[in-house]
């Protein structure tokens, strides 16, 4: 700590050591010394200027010094005393030690004497106040890590959500509920675009919304500020009067809201409220455009999933209705030619008139290429099961 700002509150009745210790020792090195005269405006100075050290003459007229002593010590314990005495004054300096005294000088005074014996009690008034900063950082610094331990953990919670819960219902509450306890919000919801209507936005999850809100889940929901936040495709946190503009407003005294992306395309908007008036920060900005990614990862997932299975579904009724084709063509060839093996059949038996030699010939040749035909027609067309 620098000398230019510590405080010395110098008691001290007679003017000579008062000239001594405030003038010659003291100042000139830089100590701020404030020097009063009684007890009374003694105790008045302590509670105005809060010294860092006092130096205290036992000898005070009227009030003792050994009572102001235990007065001082008693307000503020941690500000090291040092009292002033006489040589012959030992049994007074061990009673004042006692009593709460940090050091002691005797008449008649050195200037070195002085500022050694100062240098010593605020050197432990500087460990002490090194040692409560330390404690202090420390405290913060703790807070801190469990804060990032807890939104770590938070993001781990939502990620593992994204991979593993197939019900997106569900996945919607858990990314709406991940983030409000990642921001320390107190409302929130989450609006994904109708894919019927581009141009609305429909309340898919929320958190503490009031009942006029809450109720109109699957339905449009306009509060004011999130149909920006669609049009610009970029992160809003709002507070104070600027959100009084809004119908959002009414929920509370900050907001951010965060887009969620498909590439460039808004397919989704992530918005948090405070009721406190305290601005969200940029590092729960960040944290909530993460959450937004992990939502959006989410939609294409679906989105893709469904396009998969609707290519499944329409590959499965191509087929059929291939397989449909082939087998009506099948039973039709099997049915011509069956029709055309029953007249040759007729001819070949002689049923229709005499054929001569070269007659037959020709008939048993057609007659074996149809069944050649019609043998081949059932391997390569069999029939369907039904």
């Amino acid at each position: 700590m620098a000398k230019s700002r510590e405080k010395i509150l110098l008691i001290e009745n007679d003017p000579d050591i008062s000239d001594v210790i405030a003038r010659q020792a003291l100042k000139p090195v830089g100590y701020q010394v404030k020097v009063v005269s009684d007890a009374n405006q003694a105790i008045q100075e302590a509670v105005k200027l809060s010294p860092d050290l006092v130096i205290l003459d036992l000898s005070l007229v009227g009030i003792s010094g050994k009572d102001l002593l235990v007065g001082l010590h008693a307000q503020s314990p941690e500000t090291p005393i040092i009292v002033l005495a006489e040589k012959d004054e030992e049994n007074d300096v061990m009673q004042a030690l006692r009593l709460g005294a940090s050091d002691y000088l005797f008449s008649p005074l050195r200037e070195t004497e002085v500022v050694a014996a100062v240098d010593r009690g605020l050197r432990q008034v500087r460990g002490a106040n090194d040692r409560v900063q330390l404690d202090q950082r420390l405290k913060a610094t703790n807070l801190e890590l469990k804060q990032k331990v807890h939104e770590l953990k938070t993001m781990l919670s939502i990620g593992k959500a994204v991979i593993s819960v197939t019900d997106q219902r569900l996945l919607f509450d858990k990314i709406v509920e991940g983030a409000i306890h990642i921001t320390t919000a107190d409302i929130g919801w989450l609006l994904l675009r109708d894919e019927a209507k581009s141009s609305s936005y429909l309340l898919t999850s929320q958190h503490k919304l009031p009942r006029t809100w809450a109720k109109k889940v699957n339905q449009p929901l306009d509060d004011g500020i999130s149909s920006l936040v669609a049009l610009s495709g970029e992160t809003l946190a709002i507070h104070g009067e600027p959100l009084q503009r809004f119908k959002i407003s009414a929920l509370g005294k900050a907001a951010i809201v965060v887009p969620i992306k498909a590439k460039d395309e808004v397919i989704g908007l992530l918005i948090m409220v405070r009721q406190k008036e305290k601005p969200f920060e940029k590092s729960e900005q960040s944290l909530l455009e993460a959450v937004g990614d992990y939502a959006s990862i989410s939609l294409v997932n679906a989105r893709l999933f469904r396009a998969l299975r609707q290519n499944a579904e329409g590959s499965r009724a191509s087929e059929k209705r291939q397989n449909q084709i082939l087998e009506t063509l099948r039973s039709t060839l099997q049915e011509e030619l069956k029709a055309a093996l029953f007249s040759l059949n007729l001819l070949s038996e002689n049923k229709l008139g005499e054929l001569n030699k070269e007659q037959k010939q020709a008939l048993i040749t057609a007659q074996a290429s149809l069944k050649r035909l019609s043998e081949r027609t059932e391997k390569t067309l069999p029939s369907q099961p039904e």
